[in-house]
């Protein structure tokens, strides 16, 4: 934080003109004030990153500066500033929530260190509260929306582990089931919800570096270890960490993740005395992880560990009478953002969603709904306005039932299990299904009644 904003509060002005220079060589904003009231004063009439505070001031003492400054903004970092006689205010301050305490005299050398460190570590606690204000205020989780029996499941099983402290969990599914979506709900309907949700992709930061990244390091640790850090375990403290594509994580790192979910404790690296942290911890995957297991790639007893409560996404596949609704939610909210009215799909639009395999799933569908909504002039998306692979597919066959066919199968057999897999596909909307099968609704209801399936769609 080269722009950072520093006050230091110290009445003797030739020591902190000294510092204000130091640091301002350092590319800081730096400001000094030489008693408390004009300290407090100051940083609430402005903004301020960090404060490196004198404990013996006169009139108003350091500590009792320190109280006025966390009343007005905790999120201000503070160092104290303390003679070898004064160590006992200098821990009274830590327990305030002063960030750190450096002793007179000390090195210009150790002061940059602990400044720097001060303002790294609030660097990270602001990205991390942004990002809990941003994943709180979004909209209900689109992907997680449908009616058919295995979603219900799922959001059943959100609510119960939700209502769990530590059970950590395991989400299985392919990409674009939605997978971080299912770790924000079981965050944000949990206990911990005002407290950190820490995401990080195990595939995304290369190995040298993740061990650094999850559990922190000590000074010197290694080459570029110039000060101590924090690793997103411990910023997660109270709070939830969930680790995507699990399976990616190397084999060395898997001991660590498993001695914190046994025992919520850790070392950074480099470190020699334990962490202490309360944190749950969610996993997702989407390769197989018995498989992995036998490979050699994955430890045994961490899956287990991980497997207190599994939950296993369906493809989108495998719940065609969620693609309507979705497909319709979707169009809802892009009509939102880009200004348009478009009311919905045609018939032929809708018979080729409901052919489409789906390999990317809801991501996927939402992807095809937006740039239709982007390509459509029309009141109704049609073929025209969804991709080449989507209408190629449509040709090839026709579209899937509820049920297999069977060679021995009479034709009204299989037309009364294509009216009920509609049906059930436009959760049970008449005028809608009747669109989608090319007849009247007065038709379908006489073939409801000929195949006695009113009772079951009322």
């Amino acid at each position: 934080m080269k722009d950072a904003s520093i006050l230091i509060v110290e009445d003797n002005k030739d020591f902190a003109l000294t510092l204000s220079d130091v640091l301002r060589k350092k590319g800081y904003e730096v400001n000094a004030v030489f008693c408390g009231e004009d300290g407090v004063d100051f940083v609430k009439n402005h903004l301020v990153d960090l404060v490196l505070l004198d404990i013996r001031l006169p009139s108003m003492d350091g500590v009792e500066v320190l109280r006025h400054i966390k009343e007005h903004d905790p999120d201000i970092s503070v160092i104290m500033m303390t003679a070898y006689t004064e160590i006992e205010p200098a821990v009274q301050a830590m327990k305030m929530g002063a960030f750190d305490y450096l002793v007179k005299p000390f090195e210009l050398d150790e002061m940059r260190i602990v400044v720097a460190k001060a303002l790294e570590n609030q660097k990270l606690r602001r990205e991390v509260a942004r990002l809990r204000r941003q994943q709180s205020q979004e909209m209900p989780e689109s992907e997680l929306y449908g009616e058919s029996p295995k979603m219900k499941e799922i959001r059943e099983l959100i609510r119960i582990v939700a209502e769990t402290p530590r059970t950590s969990v395991l989400i299985q599914g392919e990409s674009g089931t939605g997978k971080e979506l299912v770790a924000n709900a079981i965050h944000y309907s949990s206990q911990r919800r005002n407290n950190p949700f820490i995401k990080i992709n195990c595939s995304a930061i290369p190995d040298n570096l993740l061990e650094s990244e999850l559990f922190g390091h000590e000074k010197g640790a290694f080459t570029d270890a110039r000060v101590a850090k924090k690793g997103l375990f411990e910023l997660a403290h109270t709070g939830t960490i969930f680790l995507d594509e699990i399976s990616s994580l190397k084999l060395e790192l898997q001991p660590k993740l498993l001695r914190i979910l046994e025992t919520q404790t850790f070392r950074r690296v480099g470190g020699t005395t334990d962490i202490q942290v309360d944190v749950r911890i969610i996993a997702a995957t989407n390769q197989n992880l018995e498989k992995c297991v036998k490979e050699g790639t994955f430890r045994e007893d961490l899956l287990y560990r991980l497997k207190v409560m599994v939950i296993d996404l369906p493809p989108l596949r495998e719940r065609k009478e969620d693609i309507l609704p979705l497909a319709k939610l979707f169009i809802d909210q892009h009509n939102k953002v880009f200004n348009k009215s478009i009311k919905g799909l045609t018939a032929e639009a809708e018979k080729i969603l409901l052919h489409y395999p789906w390999p990317g799933n809801v991501r996927e569908l939402k992807n095809v709904i937006e740039r239709a909504v982007i390509l459509c002039r029309d009141d109704y998306i049609g073929p025209q306005h969804l991709p080449r692979e989507l209408n190629q597919e449509s040709q090839k066959a026709p579209v899937q039932v509820g049920e297999a066919l069977t060679s021995d199968m009479s034709l009204a057999e299989m037309e009364k299990r294509h009216i009920l897999f509609v049906l059930k596909a436009h959760n049970f909307n008449k005028s809608q299904a009747a669109r989608v099968l090319g007849i009247s609704r007065s038709t379908l209801r006489e073939k409801l009644k000929l195949y006695g399936l009113e009772d079951e769609v009322e």
